[in-house]
């Protein structure tokens, strides 16, 4: 099953903790709620300084697709430097975190999964032509975070313009990306916990 998200068509909320505003891309199973999601992606708009939410038995993994960065204090961690230039951030989402501004607002991506139920992964691809990816898992998004994208997947072609994303259910064992311009795309894949020998 392929699906298209337009930027414009995600589901807008106030964070958990109410300092900050959501755009949700999507969340699984249809109808979770913020208490209850197997797996759950957003885009996060952050104005100021401050802590994140705090998701119980959730793993995390964060980006910056806008703005100068993030400075995150997590939990007993190092201080921790991320930027739109920086691979995503792995950490759990049941530890304290704080996040200070490098500059101005920042808009991130942020991509989570229930613990014991769900693993996943997160790869920043920098397109400029063509990639073609091998994909494991049953559930995959392809995030257009900069430029515009085509993406081949089971003799259909579809485009992606800035911020817009791809769900890919039952997911095909490959897809094929490209553009005439360079381009930025997320790839996350959902996998079972099964998978990870658990």
């Amino acid at each position: 099953m392929i699906r298209i998200l337009k930027a414009d068509e995600y589901r807008r909320m106030p964070w958990r903790n109410g300092r900050g505003e959501t755009a949700e891309v999507a969340i699984g199973p249809a109808g979770a709620t913020l208490s209850d999601f197997d797996w759950r992606v957003s885009m996060a708009r952050i104005d100021a300084d401050g802590p994140f939410s705090i998701f119980p038995q959730t793993d995390r993994t964060l980006a910056v697709l806008r703005g100068d960065g993030l400075h995150l204090s997590i939990a007993n961690s190092a201080p921790v430097e991320l930027t739109c230039d920086a691979e995503p951030l792995v950490f759990p989402g049941d530890v304290a975190v704080d996040a200070t501004l490098l500059g101005g607002t920042v808009t991130d991506l942020n991509v989570m999964t229930h613990r014991g139920r769900l693993k996943h992964s997160v790869r920043r691809l920098r397109i400029a032509g063509s990639v073609e990816l091998a994909l494991e898992a049953p559930l995959a998004l392809l995030v257009c975070a900069e430029g515009a994208v085509h993406v081949e997947v089971n003799a259909h072609t579809v485009e992606l313009a800035t911020l817009d994303t791809l769900i890919l259910e039952e997911t095909p064992a490959a897809l094929r990306i490209f553009s005439d311009a360079l381009a930025l795309t997320y790839l996350i894949e959902i996998h079972p916990e099964a998978r990870f020998g658990r």
